[in-house]
């Protein structure tokens, strides 16, 4: 795959987030805690749904493949970046960095139409109730999640390609803690129109289309939900989605920020702290927010608990 590398450079090295010698080490700490958190909680929250059979529903079938997503990036983000905080140089070969490009842009499409699939699987939860089990069956589920993964896969696979064929000349010294699209294309030393134009239709129809997805779904639920006359009902109603439009709110406002503004009025700080949100902190904050905002979760946690306790006193 990366054998069409004509550019002279076979190394790069990631700037990281600051050149502030003071910083180094509380943000190495800082970034190695969020670690050890979205490891622990996105594989602890694949775990409980995949062995409390009280959670076997489609939503946190979805909620389960979101948890592995934010794995995954967080796997592909954070380790290379807790490496600047305590090296001089922090290289990255030519082959490594591309993948990670690759395996990055992934991850974050993937997230992108895992939360509007969540949010439709929301609409016809409370909008179609009694169709609920036949719309949304274990079948449909999967080939949904399928063809998150496909489109995922197609987008970033694309946008490799094309990065394959941008020249990298003397400069190496990318300005940001992973290999970004952005920094990347500001080193090239050939024309980049084409992955620039390419860049902006991924962006806007992986943002855009869920964007809309997501807003059409809630418009839905909501009048819905105020033609429930019980505060009881409302409320219930309620709380299945408020965790998700949490974690929605907090993705897409990062990411919208990040590549939705022109380059002239967004500077490479502004787009690392941005970046930040939804690389790092948003995959921390998801198990979180549906653990602790999730009555279901914490029923089948405590039982998952018990289990444990009373298998380790036999």
């Amino acid at each position: 795959m990366f054998q069409g590398n004509l550019s002279g450079v076979t190394e790069f090295n990631l700037a990281g987030l600051t050149d502030k010698p003071g910083l180094q080490l509380p943000l190495f700490l800082l970034f190695l805690g969020i670690y050890v958190v979205t490891v622990v909680g996105n594989l602890s929250m694949i775990t409980l749904i995949l062995f409390s059979s009280q959670l076997h529903t489609p939503m946190y079938y979805f909620l389960s493949s979101l948890s592995f997503i934010d794995l995954c990036q967080s796997i592909v983000i954070i380790p290379k970046m807790l490496v600047n905080f305590v090296t001089v140089q922090n290289i990255i070969s030519y082959p490594e960095c591309m993948t990670q490009f690759c395996i990055f842009a992934t991850f974050t499409i993937a997230e992108c139409h895992m939360l509007a699939v969540m949010a439709y699987d929301r609409y016809v939860a409370i909008c179609k109730p009694l169709l609920y089990n036949a719309v949304m069956s274990y079948q449909v589920c999967s080939w949904m999640i399928f063809g998150v993964y496909i489109m995922a896969f197609v987008g970033a696979t694309t946008q490799t390609v094309f990065m394959l064929k941008v020249h990298f000349c003397k400069a190496n010294v990318i300005n940001h803690y992973f290999c970004d699209l952005s920094p990347l294309l500001e080193l090239s030393c050939s024309d980049t129109f084409i992955n620039e134009v390419l860049a902006l239709c991924f962006s806007v129809f992986n943002i855009f289309i869920p964007t809309l997805t997501i807003l059409s779904s809630y418009i839905f639920i909501i009048a819905s939900i105020l033609r429930i006359k019980s505060t009881e009902g409302r409320s219930k109603a309620f709380s299945t989605c408020s965790s998700h439009i949490s974690a929605v709110a907090i993705f897409f406002g990062s990411l919208a920020f990040m590549y939705l503004q022109p380059s002239s009025i967004n500077s490479m700080d502004q787009r690392k702290v941005s970046s930040v949100f939804y690389t790092i902190v948003v995959p921390m904050l998801n198990p979180l927010i549906y653990s602790l905002r999730n009555k279901d979760v914490k029923v089948a946690l405590n039982k998952f608990l018990e289990r444990i306790f009373s298998c380790e006193q036999n």
